[in-house]
């Protein structure tokens, strides 16, 4: 047990260092930008003294390295500071998205991943059969595809064809959560048809793999059914890759939702970090890179660590 935490720390030291070289970028890209943020905020017809105020107001008169540690350390404690827009908090104008985005990635998870595995089982079962090689050139084809055209192919058939679903996924504080299931349903699929290749594909090639096993052939030879070798034998043995695959794939659902969010509108924290580009709100923009960075950090953390704790080899080095 203490090798394990052991273990953990140094991942959770690595991954804080790495959020530290992150953190860096995002705020010196953000400085390496063309153009004066004061001036692209107030506009061309600003005055050299109202230009002059905003950035005394803003402290972009002092030193680039002095204002990092400033906002580094206002995130540390949650202060991001202030929309250059519309000029209210930018933990507040995150909040309430970064809840829907996620609510958006549990949504698609909860869909994803048990298809993924069980499909993966039963390909593994039907290695080169028919539907093996349907579901190979399926998997294939939805790897192959933006989600932006997965998400308007959809659009055209299940929203303006047939109406099944709303093409815009608007929702609000007040609707019910079946509404709210409804409504979401279409970019949840989008990401579903996205991350579902990737894992079913990662646990048919696992467990294939593991039927090559010594152990795997002696149950053969005793007779024990294929199903029962998979789902007893190779299955428990082959959870380390498929642990990581799918924390890894649930890090692009919170991650990369950007393009979804935007296709379908949905008031996520995607969308937000479009707008703020679109208007140059810098401390919005810094604040989602850094949110986005800190999730798939944290999640590869927990592939890791599961991936560990799931492989006995791994577990007990020596």
């Amino acid at each position: 047990m203490g090798d394990i935490l052991q273990l953990v720390l140094k991942r959770l030291g690595l991954g804080l260092v790495t959020l530290l070289v992150v953190s860096i970028l995002i705020f010196f890209a953000v400085e390496l930008l063309p153009g004066d943020i004061a001036q692209a905020v107030l506009g061309q017809g600003a005055t050299p003294e109202t230009v002059a105020a905003l950035r005394d107001k803003l402290g972009l008169d002092q030193p680039a390295i002095f204002r990092y540690f400033q906002w580094l350390g206002g995130a540390l404690t949650g202060d991001f500071g202030v929309s250059l827009v519309s000029g209210v908090s930018v933990g507040d104008a995150i909040g309430e998205r970064f809840v829907n985005t996620l609510f958006l990635a549990t949504y698609a998870a909860v869909i994803a991943v048990p298809i993924s595995i069980i499909l993966g089982v039963i390909v593994a079962l039907l290695r080169n059969t028919l539907f093996d090689r349907v579901a190979n050139v399926a998997t294939l084809t939805s790897i192959s595809s933006p989600e932006f055209f997965l998400g308007y192919i959809l659009i055209l058939y299940l929203a303006v064809k047939t109406q099944y679903f709303p093409a815009i996924a608007s929702i609000s504080p007040d609707m019910t959560f079946g509404e709210l299931l409804h409504r979401t349903f279409l970019p949840a699929l989008t990401l579903v048809l996205v991350v579902t290749a990737h894992m079913m594909r990662m646990t048919r090639a696992a467990i294939i793999n593991l039927l090559a096993s010594p152990y795997i052939e002696m149950a053969r030879l005793k007779g024990v059914p294929p199903w029962k070798i998979i789902v007893k034998h190779a299955l428990p043995n082959a959870w380390a890759p498929i642990i990581n695959v799918v924390a890894l794939n649930l890090a692009y659902l919170i991650t990369g939702v950007v393009l979804v969010e935007v296709v379908f509108v949905y008031p996520g924290i995607g969308q937000l970090l479009v707008d703020a580009v679109a208007k140059r709100d810098f401390p919005i923009v810094q604040a989602c890179c850094l949110i986005f960075a800190a999730t798939f950090i944290l999640l590869n953390l927990a592939a890791d660590v599961g991936a560990i704790l799931t492989n006995p080899r791994l577990r007990h080095p020596k």
